[in-house]
Formats: C-alpha cells, structure tokens, sequence
C-alpha cells in the first residue's frame, strides 16, 4: 500500500504527530535523566535504577491498563496520561532550576512516569487500528515507527545541546513537547466501538496472557524481542561509555543515542517503499541475530566512529524485527482483545527495555561495562537460537498475514 494514502489520511496524519512530540519529549527526557543522575552519583548502579523505577509500576500495572483499554475509551485515557507526564516531567524541570533536585526525586518521578506509561502503552497501542482500515495497518505502523525513531535522532542530539544550558532548560523543553503532544491529540477522530463494561476480574484481566501464550506467532515475536533487547540493550551504560571510554562529553552521548535511530530511520523508509512480504518468519530471526553481532562490535569498540556505526546497524536490524512483530500481533488480534494483548505486548517492551537497562548497570557495576555489553551481545546470539528451535511455525513464517502460512512440522 503506498504511503501517499496515509498521508491523506487526516486523523492518522493527527496521531502521527502527536506521537512525534511525545517521544521527542521522552527522548530529551532520557539524555537528561541519564547524564543528570550519573553526575550527581557517580555510580552506573544508578543508571540501572533509574530504569527500574521507570519498569516497576509499568510491571504492576499493565494487565489492568490492557482492561480499562478494552473497557473504556481509549482515546481520553491516552490524553489522561499525557497530561500526567507532562507535570512529571515539569517536576524534574523546577526542581533542577531551583538546583534542589536529589537522586530521590529523580526516582520518585521515574516512577510516576511509569505509571502513566502503563496506562498509556495499551490504550495508544490499541488505537492505530481504530485510526486506520486493515489495508493500511501495516504501512501505518510503519511510519509511526519511523516517525518515533526519527525524534530519537533529532531529540537526544538536540538534549545534549540544551543540556549545556543546565538540566532545568531540558526538561522544560521536555514538557513544553508533552504538552503540545496532548493538544494535538485532544480532537482526534476515531472508530470508538462502545462496549457492555466488564468487571476486572482475573479471568478478563490474564485474558490476555492466555491469548498470547496460545498463539505461538504471538508470544514466539514478542517474547524474542524482549529477551533479545533484554540481553542486548546498551542504552543505560551510554554515558559510561561516552565519558570513560570514548572521552567525549554530553554532546557525544547524544550522538550515541541518536545513531540506533538514524539506522531505524532509513530502514523505516525502505520497509514503507519496499515493505517486507515473504519469508516475514526468518528476516526477524535474521534481524535480531544481527542486532547481538552489533552489540558485540559496540563493546569491543574504542573508538566514536565505529561505536557509532554499529549502533546504527542495531538501529536497523531493531527495526526490521519491530515492524514484524507489531504488525503479526496486531492483525492475529481481535478488537475486543486488542488493549489487552497491547498491555502483554507493553510488559514485554517494558522488560526488555527498563529492566534491560537495570542488567545492565547491575553487571556492568559488578565486571565493567565492557564486560556486561559483550555478554549481552553473546546471549542475544544464544536466544536467536534457541527461539528458533522453540518456534518453528515463527522461522517458517512466510507471510505477516495468513496467506501462504506454513504449518509447523
């Protein structure tokens, strides 16, 4: 399907750039947290923690997120939890004009970060296919991906920059994007399907779970992706890397943070001309297995040219088994089950990214950062294989919808 239908598409084009502010927002957001707590610490333990606090309640709270999302409307809860982040993100930026922020604060609003992502995850996941018709799910998920990845070049580079400025001037930008991200989004036109409302029992709030875990298309794509990201993520021991190993200063780190996505960029616009339509199964085995081999290559590295050119192959390769995997899940999917199953979908993303970056600031405090991304590296490698023995039907998948589907041996 040709993205000229997307971008007449009015309330797509709508969430599109909402969802651009927001993760601009959330990726300055993260520079700031990572460069500010590590100064006032000097500790990668405290880089591990930040992520914590941000996955806890994210870990708590999700399934019941995925019901209030299948049961009320998605749309208000979506801007609920903007607007929570939006004065969470303020809190950070006073406190650190007044120059009385603590290590205690910056937790304490990790924690209510997650929490609004918890709710938010599921609801604006759910969403994209009440926005759009069947045909255009695919490419639509495609460029919402590309257009959060390309804030992920131009806000952590950016973020460095203003951070010269102080901590305050950052955030304040920070919040200044949540905003405009939840104004944009306010008068959003969708398909809202009312539906009888159902008690949040335990057999509606696991329903999800259960689908997942009988769908191996389901549970195999998203359950390699978080043990891969899991094991392979790097994004915590950044500014270890940035200030003790390449030498550099804040401005380096944004490089570093914004070359994965410059890499997911260009892949994105490829997939969206030329999308994946064969073999869909073993190109997300061969993405991820390139993913840990680039992990490798960024531990062993000591130099910012070549750091930077692998994390723009991990950008890449990241995005190729992204796009896959959501588009699998989101058509396996029924409507009704949809915030749910996204709620699943959140805790996996959450686990491998907030608790990825935990592992890592926890074994890099323990064998050295360089150590801990080459082990990451290795063990991304040893998942692709043993995922590939435990999901035959996922390699052999030929199609993303059931068309051609090969059935497992």
């Amino acid at each position: 399907m040709a993205p000229d239908s997307l971008f007449k598409h009015r309330s797509f084009m709508r969430f599109w750039i909402g969802q651009m502010a927001s993760s601009f927002a959330f990726q300055m957001l993260l520079v700031g947290l990572g460069w500010q707590i590590y100064n006032l610490t000097d500790s990668a333990l405290s880089l591990g923690l930040v992520g914590l606090a941000r996955y806890l309640p994210q870990l708590v709270l999700t399934l019941h997120a995925g019901h209030i999302a299948d049961n009320h409307d998605r749309h208000r809860i979506m801007i609920l939890c903007r607007l929570a982040m939006t004065m969470t993100i303020a809190v950070l930026a006073v406190t650190s004009v007044m120059g009385i922020i603590t290590p205690a604060i910056i937790y304490g609003c990790c924690v209510a970060l997650g929490t609004a992502r918890a709710f938010e995850a599921p609801a604006t996941q759910a969403m994209v296919p009440n926005i759009v018709s069947a045909d255009l799910l695919a490419p639509a998920l495609t460029w919402t991906a590309s257009g959060r990845e390309a804030t992920t070049i131009i806000g952590p580079a950016l973020g460095g920059i203003i951070y010269i400025f102080g901590a305050g001037a950052l955030y304040g930008t920070s919040t200044v994007f949540c905003l405009i991200s939840a104004i944009i989004l306010a008068n959003l036109r969708y398909r809202y399907e009312r539906r009888e409302k159902r008690a949040a029992t335990l057999d509606s709030l696991f329903g999800g779970l259960r689908f997942t875990w009988k769908n191996p298309v389901v549970f195999g794509s998203i359950s390699l992706d978080m043990f891969a990201v899991l094991l392979g993520s790097v994004t915590a021991l950044l500014p270890i890397v940035a200030r003790d190993i390449l030498e550099t200063g804040p401005w380096g780190l944004g490089l570093l943070r914004s070359a994965p996505a410059v890499g997911a960029v260009v892949m994105s616009i490829y997939l969206a001309w030329r999308p994946v339509k064969r073999t869909v199964g073993l190109k997300m085995f061969v993405a991820v297995a390139v993913f840990g081999a680039m992990t490798i290559v960024f531990g062993l590295s000591e130099t910012l040219w070549l750091s930077i050119m692998a994390l723009l192959v991990m950008g890449a390769a990241d995005m190729v088994s992204v796009i896959i995997r959501s588009t699998l899940v989101q058509l396996e999917t029924p409507d009704e089950m949809r915030g749910r199953v996204s709620a699943v979908n959140s805790i996996f993303i959450s686990t491998s990214n907030q608790l990825g970056e935990f592992e890592s600031g926890v074994l890099a405090a323990f064998v050295g950062a360089v150590p801990a991304i080459i082990i990451g590296g290795v063990g991304t490698l040893g998942i692709v294989a043993i995922w590939a023995y435990w999901f035959p039907s996922l390699v052999k998948r030929d199609y993303l919808d059931m068309r051609g589907r090969h059935e497992e041996n």
